[in-house]
């Protein structure tokens, strides 16, 4: 694939119209991701199931993710970006407004899957939209500004369903979020410039060349694994949470939906990523972000509600800010295919949020909340030792 146009955004009167614009984009993609664990615990009353049941179901967008993400590395060079992302989205809102009619636990699952699919495939192709832009200034703002605008989604996504799914029911809520998928739809249909294709063709052999080169360059490997645990620990803790706040601290169900008020400082923290690396350098940004994470994870044993909330921001703190590091880097380190690269820590990093899931659910089943949130602060202790060898293999190959 050649890139015979600079992508850009259109219609941008400036930079922060332009980092604005990139970070409403990657809000309405990724809204219907988290915004759901703000209601699992009226979910889990509504569908008799218990936390961990629930908590898979609605996690299994994740392993839509990672699927996609690994299809799109392998075909990105063929798809034409800005029509894949608005086509992808507008397609969103059949799954999501499926969940309106509160179909069984196994359709949920279902349906989060293929939501998780055509959400991986519009971030994909974003990702690898923006990656692709010259100057590697502008692209690290870039992809701070979609992470940002992720950070958003958590946010004012769990926010905005809390309150519909209190005031209207838990099936309007799904209706609000289909209309904003065909609100996200709209938008890049409208303001993102496409990009004209060139003719070269990938085949499989040169795929397979291009996923190897990926996987040949230890740097970049350990990138891979960081993304996994990074939405390991993040999954663990703000799904499970939910559970803990609702119970031993006695919130309303509805209530929890407040709390994620925590993601707010990351707002604010995220879009400093790509400064902080190029200061400080990669393996200074990844230990100081997993440290403050790690320091969350100790205020998460207090069973209290102040010092949860203080070690919830700190996780999401930490954890958005590693990943906005760490997508970054993938981008700087990746050889030729930034496609390749993009999709293939995406799926990473979602297999990740998935095993999470899994892992410390049924952690969190069998022996209790300060179990699991051992098993989040040793997933964080993982990651910052791989940015230890992220470090030393990126200086080598150098």
């Amino acid at each position: 694939m050649t890139a015979q146009s600079v992508p850009a955004m259109a219609a941008s009167p400036s930079q922060a119209g332009r980092l604005l614009l990139i970070g409403l984009i990657s809000f309405l993609t990724l809204v219907d991701l988290f915004a759901v664990q703000a209601i699992l615990p009226s979910l889990a009353v509504v569908y008799h199931a218990s936390p961990a049941e629930m908590g898979v179901a609605v996690n299994a967008s994740t392993f839509g993710m990672a699927a996609a993400g690994l299809v799109i590395a392998a075909l990105a060079s063929r798809l034409d970006r800005k029509r894949g992302i608005w086509m992808s989205l507008a397609a969103l809102t059949i799954p999501t407004l499926l969940l309106s009619t509160m179909p069984d636990l196994g359709v949920i699952t279902a349906l989060r899957v293929v939501q998780g699919i055509l959400m991986s495939s519009a971030f994909t192709l974003t990702m690898a939209y923006l990656a692709e832009e010259k100057g590697s200034g502008s692209v690290a703002a870039a992809l701070a500004a979609y992470v940002t605008g992720n950070v958003a989604s958590n946010l004012f996504g769990r926010l905005m369903s809390a309150a519909v799914a209190d005031h209207f029911g838990l099936s309007f809520n799904f209706v609000v979020f289909a209309a904003l998928n065909l609100t996200g739809a709209i938008m890049v249909y409208i303001r993102l410039d496409g990009m004209r294709m060139g003719a070269m063709k990938t085949t499989a052999a040169m795929t397979f060349a291009s996923w190897r080169s990926q996987f040949g360059n230890p740097a970049l490997t350990a990138t891979f694994a960081i993304g996994f645990l990074i939405l390991f620990a993040f999954l663990g803790t703000f799904t499970y949470v939910n559970f803990v706040l609702a119970g031993p601290i006695g919130l309303s169900p509805m209530a929890p939906g407040l709390v994620y008020f925590v993601f707010a400082p990351s707002i604010l923290t995220t879009p400093l990523v790509a400064r902080a690396v190029a200061r400080f350098g990669i393996r200074a940004t990844f230990i100081a972000a997993f440290a403050v994470a790690l320091a969350g994870t100790v205020l998460l044993l207090v069973a209290a509600l102040t010092p949860v909330l203080a070690g919830l921001c700190l996780i999401a703190a930490g954890t958005f800010f590693a990943q906005a590091a760490a997508t970054g880097h993938v981008g700087r380190l990746a050889a030729g295919d930034r496609a390749a690269a993009s999709g293939i820590y995406l799926a990473s990093y979602y297999l990740g949020g998935l095993a999470g899931s899994l892992a410390l659910g049924m952690v969190y089943a069998h022996w209790g909340w300060p179990e699991a949130v051992l098993g989040i602060a040793i997933s964080l202790s993982a990651a910052g030792a791989l940015s230890l060898a992220v470090q030393r293999q990126t200086a080598t190959a150098a």
